[in-house]
């Protein structure tokens, strides 16, 4: 790396360590002035400069964080450049595949905002220090893509102490939904469950459900609308197909697109060994129904060639198929891109 390229903040992300502390990363590593972190809550101007409890080349630890709390940290090199950046995954009790979608970096060198729109998967299981995140964070819309059927098995269990706008959008990803999926595996009848069934359920869904994604995707055009949550049971499918061409109209590469998706199956992983237990019990192999329970690349893969086969490109889907018009599109750049 030459001396130029090393004077100036490039990318930044954060990993958490412990329920208290997490690492901060910038690149390049050899930035000279030296960085300094500032914390805050409040996604656009954190303002308390960090005292970091390590230092290492491109990366400071920092710990005493209180919870429920969700922290946004500035980045300041000594050429005058700012960099916002925070954890991406939400850590809660009740959800696991709660994220944040801000931070990734257009194809045009400007970057989604972090704060204001996040996927996750079911809600049913909030707990109170979930609650208190939540009220954090200022979620004030919730778009629910679970059916009837799923959302009665399970209701989302919201904070009920502050104004928030529920929206049930229902999606039935295949022929039928969560609920009669795992009744049908219960009873010994997973034979349905191939991968054709998955993507044709992805492709489907950008079909039958066009005006779901053109929904939720229309209101983020509303620069004053509160932050949003978008959901289904498991936070892969139906959450991915709209989290990727939200991603897509703000003009990010398809290998991060592919790469959000893909975090599903990280986040989840940790549920898998008990699932899969359960699942024998059944007397299925849980290897079967595997594909159902991740978030299969190739169907991402998929969505992005069908997009780019019958409409061109997302934005072209929108507008075409979607009701989301060039002008909504751009509007809702101008409220998620800095």
């Amino acid at each position: 790396m030459n001396q130029e390229s090393s004077l100036f903040l490039k990318d930044a992300h954060v990993n958490r360590i412990d329920a208290h502390a997490v690492e901060i990363c910038w690149e390049p590593i050899d930035i000279r002035p030296s960085v300094s972190v500032h914390a805050g809550f409040p996604p656009g101007n954190p303002v308390r400069r960090i005292s970091p409890d390590h230092v290492a080349k491109g990366c400071v630890t920092v710990s005493g964080l209180t919870a429920p709390v969700r922290y946004f940290y500035q980045l300041r090199d000594g050429n005058g450049i700012r960099m916002v950046t925070a954890e991406r995954r939400v850590t809660m009790e009740g959800a696991v595949n709660f994220r944040d979608i801000g931070g990734y970096i257009t194809e045009d060198g400007r970057r989604v905002k972090w704060g204001r729109v996040y996927r996750a998967d079911g809600l049913a299981r909030l707990t109170h220090r979930d609650h208190e995140l939540f009220k954090h964070m200022g979620i004030g819309r919730v778009f629910d893509f679970r059916t009837e059927a799923e959302v009665s098995h399970a209701p989302n269990l919201l904070p009920e102490d502050v104004d928030i706008d529920y929206i049930n959008l229902p999606v039935m990803h295949g022929e039928f939904d969560f609920v009669s999926a795992m009744r049908r595996i219960r009873e010994g009848d997973a034979d349905w469950l191939t991968p054709d069934f998955m993507l044709k359920g992805y492709i489907g869904n950008l079909e039958k459900f066009a005006g779901v994604w053109g929904r939720v995707i229309g209101e983020l055009a509303d620069a004053a609308g509160a932050p949003m949550v978008f959901h289904c049971t498991g936070g892969k499918d139906r959450t991915g197909t709209c989290a990727a061409l939200i991603l897509l109209m703000l003009g990010v590469s398809e290998e991060i697109v592919i790469a959000d998706h893909q975090l599903s199956n990280v986040y989840i992983a940790e549920l898998l060994p008990r699932i899969s237990k359960l699942i024998a019990s059944y007397g299925v192999d849980p290897d079967v129904i595997n594909p159902y329970l991740t978030a299969p690349r190739d169907c991402i893969l998929a969505v992005l060639d069908y997009i780019h086969e019958q409409y061109g490109s997302a934005g072209a889907y929108l507008s075409e198929k979607a009701g989301v018009s060039r002008r909504q599109q751009e509007m809702v750049r101008q409220n998620l891109l800095i």
